[in-house]
Order: C-alpha cells, then structure tokens, then sequence
C-alpha cells in the first residue's frame, strides 16, 4: 500500500466530493505532490456508467485531465466513503499515462481498468448524462436543484464575461441562460457574424471555465425586447413568408439557422452529452402566448418544432417554455413573476420556471420599473413549496442594448431590468445578496428537495405548510400569502410567525433559516463620480458639422421608386433606422386646390417622423402613449410649380412581440393627402399613390462620420445649439481606475452615440415620462405587475448611458461623436464613474451583520443604533429603545478602514435595550 498525504483539495473540502459532480483545478503543492502532470481532477457519485459491459451504479467515478491535453478515467464500485477520498489522490499517484488501467489496491475492489468503462462512441470520456424526471433534472443520475441565471452575451461585451459570469456562481448559481439572436448572427440571409460580443462559442466557453452550466435557447424567436423578436428583417421579405407557422419558407431558414448553431456547438463539444457545459436546449419561445389565431397550422408547426429540434440529436433535454401542449419529449416550462400554481404537461416532466422576471423593461416615454427584493425572493421560495426545482432568473444581468439592438418599439438603450446585477455590472443590493442566502439555504436541502416526500398543511388565511422528509430527515417551508396579516404558525408543538406575503425556510422543520421579507443583506446607495483625468470635466470641447441632406431635400432623389408607398421594413430591409419618403408635386395657379391655405395631411406609422416642403422643416411628430398610429397635419405654403415633399420616417425598435408580430406597419403607410379648396369647398388631392423615391440611411452615417478616423472636416467655429440633423466631436480622457465609465447626455434630444467608433445605442434623454405614477413607498406586500412600485416620474427616460472599458483607450485621447435628430444642447454632456457611495443594512438580532464597499475601504459610519430604529437607508433615525453600548463607535472600530466587515448582531455586542419583546435590529449606513 503506498503511504501519502490528501492533497489540499481534498483537505479542504473532502465531504462536497462525496455527493455530487465536482471538478477542481490543481494548487502547486497538488502537482507537486503527484509523479504525473495533472492540472484537473473531477470526481462524480451515483451516476450510471458501462463497467465491465454492463450498466451499474458507480459509486465512484474519477477523471483527471493532464496538462499535456490527454485524459483519463476510472469507474469504481462498491467502495467505502473513506475509499472514495483515497480514490482521487491514489489515481493521482498511481497512474501512468503508459498505462491507466493499473490496479490501485487489492482492497479497493471491483476496480474496472479504462479500457472497460465502455463509453457511446458520439460521447467524450467526460461526459455527462442529464435527463428528468417528474420532480427534477438529473445529472449522471442525481436530481438537482438547479438555479440559473440570463446573461445575454450580446448586451454586454466579452470582457465583461468572465466577471458577471463568476458573480453569478458567487451568487450562487449553477448555470447561465441565454437566447440566441438570429438577426445579430445573420444579418443578411447566408453572411454570418460571431465577432466580438457576438462570439456565442466564447461565452459558452468563459461558462464552462467558470464550472457553471449553461442553458442554450436556441428559439430562434427570442422576444427579449429584441429588435423584431430576434428574426432578420431579410426574412421577413422573401416571397410568401409568414412567421411561426406551416410556412415552408420559414421552417427552412428556421431549420438552417438552428441546424448551424447545433453544429457550431457541437463543433466545439459543448453539449453536457459532450463533456460541455450545456445541460439544456430550448426551440421556439412563448408561443402558446399567442398560439390562437395562427388555429390548426400553429399546433401543426408546434409538433414539427419538436421533431425538428429532436432530431438534432444534442443529448440533452429540449424545453418549450409557456407552451401548455408541447409535444413528448420537450419539456414545457412557465414564464412570469409567479410560477408556484404552474403544472407542468406530463408526469415526466419536472416544474420547471425559465423566466422568473426579476424586474421590468423600459420604454422611452416610461419610468423606472422596480421589482422589491422581498417579491422576487418570495416568489422563488414559493415555488421550491410547490414542488419547483428548476429556477432561471430573467435577467441577472441585463445590460445594454447597444447599436439598434433595442426591440419594441421604444424599448430603451439599458436593458438594466432591475436585476441582481445592474447594467454596469454591479452587485445590485440587497437584491444580489438576498437571493444568494436563498439559493445557499435551497441548496443545502436539495436531497431532501429532490428525493423527499411531500405533504402540505393548510392553515387557512392563506397560511400553509410543506414539509419534505426522507429517511435522513425534514424541511419545512411556511409560506404566507396574506397580503396584510402576519401568519402565527403552530408546528410540532413551537410557534412561528411568518410575515405577511413571506416564506419562511426551516431547514430541520426546526429553526428557520430564511424568511423572504427578512432582509439582512446590505443596500448599496450607488453614486457618480466626475472624470478625474479631466481639467475641467464637465466642458468639453465640441465640433460639429451638418448632415448633407440637398439631394432629398431639394432634388427628391433617392435610389428607387414606387407609385405606392411601402412599409419601411420593406425597403430599408432594417438597414438602418431612417428612410427617406419623397415625391415631386406641381401645382398650377389655377389648379382647384392650389391657394392660400393648404395643409398637408400624413398617416403615419413611423415611430418618428420628420416632415420637409421645399427644403423647410415644417415639423415633426412622434408615436406616445404606446400609439404608433397617428395623423400629422400642418399647414404648408405650396409655391405655384414645382414642390419638393421630403418625409424622413424613422424607426426606433421593430415590434418583437404578438400573433403575426412581423406583419405590423412601419414606416408611412398613407394615406398622404394635401388639402386646400376655394371659399367653403374643400379638395383633397391624394398623393399615396405618386411617384414616391425611396432612400434608406443618411448620409453621414453611409460616409461612416462616426469612425475616429473619419477624413471629414469638422468646424469647431460657431457651434451651434438645439439644431436638428446635426453631427456634434468631442475628445476625452478615460477616467482612472476600473470603476464603470457612464456619459451623461442630460440635454440633447433624441439621435445616437459612439464612443471611439463603438455604437453605444440610441439616446432620447428629450423624452420625459409623465409626472404621475408613481408612489414615495413600495409595498413589497402583494403581487407584483409592471405599472407598481415605479420611480423617475416627471424626468428623462434614460439619461445615463453605459461606456465599456473595453470601448476606451485607456491612454491618450478618446473620441464622442453624435448625431443629434431633433436638436439638443452637448455642452452639458459629461463622462463620469459609477460606484458604490454608502452602504447601510437594517439587520435582526441573532443574525451576522456583513458591510462591503466592493474592493473600496469604510471610510466612516454615517448612522448606527441597536434597538427599534427607524426609516430606511439614508434616512434612519433612533427609534424609542437604543443600544447602552454606543453602536457608532463598536462599528467604527470593527469597519472603518476595511473593504468588508462582519458582527454578530447582538446583546452581548451592543447591550441589551428594553424594546417591549419586540426583536432588537441593529440599522448601520456607511460611507465608502
């Protein structure tokens, strides 16, 4: 028997080896310690593996991967818990990459050498098998509570993955969610691009580096407030095509896309039944949302989605999500903010929740969506209740819609959704922490979760308990869906209280261990910073230069023509946001419609539509209140001959949702008439069906004026203010540090930004919200729907727009330039960082109070009182029973100076103040 010490991993984590899948790369002391070169080693439990020919449970399943690339694995059975711990390092020090199947030990029996730990020839010696189960999704056999999160690669950018990817298994994660966009991938039918922050296969790589899962949907319809629901405008214009049905047309492009990111996927082994991180598949997207009108077709299309997707043979399970009638074996699964009454369409199939919406999107004109850390907490526990074990956040991270990437219409340029980690990428707080302390407590029951047997007490009002028990043991969930009253709860002969619109976690059916409106997670006050690097940062100097627009407005020249007028997506084929609409008309002096008060007269379908006679700017109007059909009437001075009208339409986001969703009208559908008459006669003259000219794009962006390198020249003479069609330059430094870099452009109207040649989206600061709406207070209590709990009324859409680092030189100059559509003022545009400013949290006695100012020191500690304090962050106060300890000066000491600090909230800390039975809490604010 050789003689050795456990390595390191082993030493410190040797019991989280003997449950479940884990890998784990190797420490200098491990190598050092082993006669191969080992890098990684990964050891499995339970699992089903050919030994010997024939299919058993092996209890023990070693893989080591070596650094020279090579591979190799063991499968062991009927082995002690101590023989698994000596498996790992034995195979270490044993093993010869000459020969792999030597015997370790006598006393380890049933040892299967390599050679007979037959594999299926389609998979690698590394793989996975995952499968279901009416309660779970199994891996290599085990059930599995499984939380996930939406990180959508394209809104944010690829140097930004490996950090919003590791926060997500800080916050305890097991996989990342997200869509594929087809229209990003194939723009124009049969060219493709995966550059840059399109690179799929690398953030299905920077998944599996991180040892996390992914979860791939395909769709290839997304939604996703995506411009046109992910589907290429190209599309949309072949002959006969209709979406989302039995459209032969459309199931072979939708064929052919998917069959090539299958491929692409499988190219690079990255399908769990290849060894990758993929464990689940998802085609199609929300259609039985809209299912009805497409009638018999549309379940015709739905069965032949699922064959399609099946035959793609990617050994993991295929999902529909809110599909009631998806076919075997796709898994159906719910999407909303509340999935615990969801069921799913077979026995087979585990409850399952693909979008638990942590927040809400938001659309120019709108305000600031805000769902309460409590609800989306309370919805999650409360699915695990029911039965639920499979959770994906949508989003946990949001980020930007860069480019023309924003759906709609009018969906803004941050996609931010008040998920767990903002738009920049930072720890949105509590709600980031809150949810981590639910996933650690779901975690650590999920034997018990996935394998227990159920049964559920009602305790009326609304109040009810489950309880999970197997041999081992029980866990209890209290949940309470009172949208006033507390529950008082009577279990086993001890008395709980659970909060109004709460679940409260017991892990033993004991002592609870979570409640969902019990926040002891810090909040994070977020602030701006001004450019450092900047002498006087908040002027910068500013060139400008008009877009050439003579040959449409004066000539009516464009690239073709149409005696109709045509939807925009027609012939701009979403090249661009603007196309030009024009026609010549003449009038004679005696022509009966021809006078002094004239008026023209457009339907319009245009998200915004500016309007030209002759050269002039008469006017311009944009869709509100979510109407995108609307009439523009103004009165206009006709000359006697020949007169130039010039209509340029602009979109802002196609439609990316609803039955038929591609058919609806963008662009100036008509009809377009002028009107005029003599005394009270009143004639119409029709102009829809003219010779109209059509041109899609403007020319500056066709002369690319965006690039830095742009030869054009630029006046820096008489910069004028609030002037429409309009190109605005300016240089700038990088702010210090890795703090994220926003520019504010509080000031200007409506048009786009590029920051050293990188389109950072569209911008519409012009457009303010309604000043009604919304509440000081929100009330976690009670469900939550898109209009409750919002903020911002009365000011800016979006004001703050998100510069990447990796879009910044980090010495030298950096170049702004914008094109301004309506007019606006760049003087007041400024670069700025963002982080975290104060920190405060409201903890419970009996609890760990945890301060952090994200890799920035506690400057000081503005408030602290042990007691019953009062308010919220930023605005505590002493309550009516206070500490006899001085809680400032015990925080300061144990913070001040640190980047994070932990206390024990209690009476022996802080003293023990007479607060009439009610339960002490200790409220901190902190500087940073």
């Amino acid at each position: 028997m050789v003689s050795f010490q456990l390595p390191m991993f082993l030493r410190q984590r040797p019991s989280s080896y003997l449950t479940s899948t884990k890998s784990y790369s190797l420490t200098e002391e491990d190598k050092s310690m082993s006669p191969v070169s080992t890098k990684k080693v990964s050891y499995r439990s339970g699992g089903k593996v050919s030994c010997g020919g024939s299919m058993v449970g092996a209890l023990a399943v070693v893989s080591v991967w070596f650094t020279d690339g090579s591979q190799g694995k063991h499968c062991y059975k009927n082995v002690t818990a101590l023989d698994k711990l000596l498996l790992l390092f034995s195979y270490l020090i044993l093993v010869r990459k000459e020969n792999r199947g030597v015997q370790i030990t006598d006393s380890l029996s049933n040892l299967c050498s390599l050679s007979r730990c037959e594999e299926s020839k389609q998979r690698s010696a590394y793989a996975t098998i995952v499968s279901h189960d009416g309660r779970a999704i199994t891996i290599d056999g085990h059930r599995r509570v499984l939380l996930s999160g939406s990180i959508h690669y394209p809104r944010s950018t690829p140097e930004m993955w490996p950090d919003l990817i590791r926060k997500g298994k800080d916050g305890g994660l097991d996989a990342i969610e997200t869509y594929v966009f087809w229209n990003a991938h194939e723009p124009t039918r049969r060219q493709y691009d995966f550059s840059g922050k399109l690179d799929l296969i690398r953030f299905l790589k920077t998944i599996k580096d991180e040892g996390l899962y992914g979860v791939l949907r395909i769709g290839p319809y997304a939604c996703a407030e995506w411009n046109y629901g992910g589907f290429p405008v190209w599309l949309h214009n072949m002959p006969g095509m209709v979406f989302r049905t039995t459209n032969k047309e459309f199931m072979n492009e939708m064929q052919n896309f998917t069959t090539m990111i299958v491929d692409m996927v499988k190219k690079e082994k990255l399908f769990a039944s290849q060894g990758g991180p993929i464990i689940l598949a998802q085609i199609e997207n929300e259609y039985g949302n809209v299912m009805g009108p497409y009638g018999e077709a549309g379940k015709t299309y739905i069965k032949w989605c699922a064959n399609m997707a099946q035959a793609l043979n990617v050994g993991v399970p295929w999902i529909m999500c809110q599909q009631n009638d998806a076919p075997q074996p796709m898994l159906n699964t719910c999407n909303g903010f509340y999935c615990d009454n969801f069921e799913p369409n077979n026995p087979n199939t585990p409850k399952m929740w693909t979008e638990n919406w942590t927040g809400w999107f938001k659309q120019w004109g709108g305000k600031n969506p805000h769902r309460t850390t409590e609800d989306v907490a309370f919805s999650v526990a409360r699915f695990f209740q029911r039965g639920g074990t499979f959770n994906n956040y949508y989003m946990y991270h949001g980020g930007t819609n860069f480019d023309r990437t924003a759906g709609g219409p009018y969906i803004t340029t941050s996609y931010d959704y008040d998920a767990p980690l903002d738009k920049y990428g930072n720890l949105n707080q509590p709600k980031y922490g809150h949810l981590k302390k639910l996933h650690d407590v779901l975690h650590s029951m999920e034997k018990t979760l996935t394998y227990g047997n159920i049964s559920t007490i009602d305790f009326g009002n609304s109040a009810s308990a489950t309880i999970y028990t197997t041999e081992e043991g029980s866990s209890c969930f209290f949940g309470n869906g009172n949208e006033t009253s507390d529950a008082k709860i009577s279990f086993q002969g001890e008395s709980y209280v659970v909060p109004a619109w709460s679940v409260t976690i017991l892990k033993d059916c004991k002592t609870e261990a979570y409640n969902t409106a019990k926040i002891t997670t810090q909040t994070s006050m977020m602030v701006k910073k001004p450019n450092e690097t900047e002498d006087d940062p908040l002027t910068l100097k500013w060139s400008w230069r008009p877009e050439n627009m003579d040959d449409f407005l004066l000539k009516g020249k464009g690239e073709s023509t149409k005696r109709q007028l045509l939807d925009q997506k027609v012939v701009s084929n979403d090249q661009s946001d603007y196309l030009w609409y024009m026609t010549i008309v003449k009038f004679r002096k005696r022509d009966p419609v021809f006078g002094k008060n004239m008026s023209l007269r457009i339907n319009s379908t245009a998200h915004v539509l500016h309007v030209f006679v002759n050269g002039q700017h008469i006017g311009n109007q944009h869709a509100e209140n979510g109407k995108f059909h609307y009439v523009f009437v103004k009165d206009v001075k006709f000359k006697s001959g020949r007169n130039v009208i010039s209509l340029l339409s602009i979109t802002v986001g196609l439609k990316n949702y609803g039955s038929f969703f591609e058919s609806a009208p963008a662009g100036i559908t008509g009809p377009i008439s002028i009107i005029g008459g003599n005394g009270d006669e009143t004639i119409v003259k029709d102009l829809s069906a003219h010779k109209w000219s059509y041109k899609t794009g403007l020319n500056g962006f066709e002369n690319k004026l965006f690039r830095t390198e742009s030869p054009s020249k630029w006046s820096v003479e008489s910069v004028p203010l609030n002037r429409s069609m309009t190109w605005y330059k300016t240089t700038f430094k990088a702010p210090f540090g890795n703090d994220p870099v926003v520019v504010d452009l509080l000031g200007l109207g409506k048009g786009t930004a590029w920051i050293n040649g990188n389109n950072i989206g569209r911008y519409w600061p012009a457009f303010i919200s309604s000043s009604d709406g919304c509440s000081e207070k929100c009330n976690y209590r009670g469900a939550y729907h898109a209009e409750k709990c919002l903020t911002s009324c009365g000011e800016p859409t979006q004001r703050w727009y998100h510069v990447p680092r990796s879009f910044l030189n980090a010495e030298g100059d950096n170049t702004l330039i914008l094109f301004e559509e309506m007019g606006g003022n760049p003087s007041l545009v400024n670069f700025q960082t963002t982080r975290v400013g104060s920190v405060c949290a409201n903890v419970y006695e009996k609890n760990v109070l945890e301060l952090s100012c994200d890799r920035k020191p506690i400057s000081a500690i503005k408030f602290a009182s042990f007691g019953n304090p009062d308010g919220n962050c930023g605005s505590f106060q002493k309550g009516n029973c206070e500490e006899i300890n001085n809680a400032v000066d015990i925080l300061t000491q144990e913070c001040v100076g640190k980047e994070k600090c932990s206390i024990d909230v209690s009476t022996e800390k802080f003293g023990s103040p007479d607060c009439g039975g009610a339960t002490r809490r200790l409220a901190v604010e902190a500087i940073c």
